[in-house]
């Protein structure tokens, strides 16, 4: 696989917004192009790519960029990769499902390696504050203390 280039989302969005506005004037495809490529300073087969790339992400709305790859003759193209001409796209979306697992772990006490030997010797459970107990805690625990004392005596 040989990598040619990607587009950024904010990039492709751009040439969404300028395609649409020339074809709503009545624009044919040449001056489509060369009005993108004055506009956006490509020209060749950037501006192929571009375009072709513009066209996979119309519609989808958590793109984040698009890879343009080509691939020897032996090679086989993953099937992510979508095939334009003699060019492959991938179209990379963001996940919004790994910010929640990454919760999941977290909640569990545990970061790479799970939870720390130790920990919590109370075995009370998670700590209310991480910068220690507030005031109302501590004050019910010197009551406690009392109440203690004045039991045993």
């Amino acid at each position: 696989m040989k990598s040619i280039t990607e587009f950024a989302q904010p990039i492709l969005q751009k040439v969404l917004a300028a395609k649409a506005a020339l074809v709503t004037e009545g624009k044919t495809p040449e001056e489509i192009d060369a009005t993108l490529g004055e506009t956006f300073k490509l020209e060749g087969d950037k501006l192929k790519y571009i375009q072709a790339a513009a066209d996979l992400v119309v519609g989808k709305t958590s793109v984040r960029r698009v890879l343009v790859a080509s691939f020897a003759e032996g090679e086989t193209a993953p099937s992510k990769y979508q095939k334009i001409e003699e060019t492959h796209y991938l179209v990379e979306t963001l996940d919004a499902t790994k910010p929640a697992a990454v919760a999941a772990t977290s909640a569990k006490g545990g970061g790479r390696g799970g939870p720390r030997p130790g920990g919590n010797k109370s075995g009370g459970g998670p700590k209310t504050s991480p910068w220690g107990a507030s005031p109302e805690e501590i004050e019910a625990k010197k009551k406690a203390s009392r109440a203690a004392a004045l039991a045993k005596k």
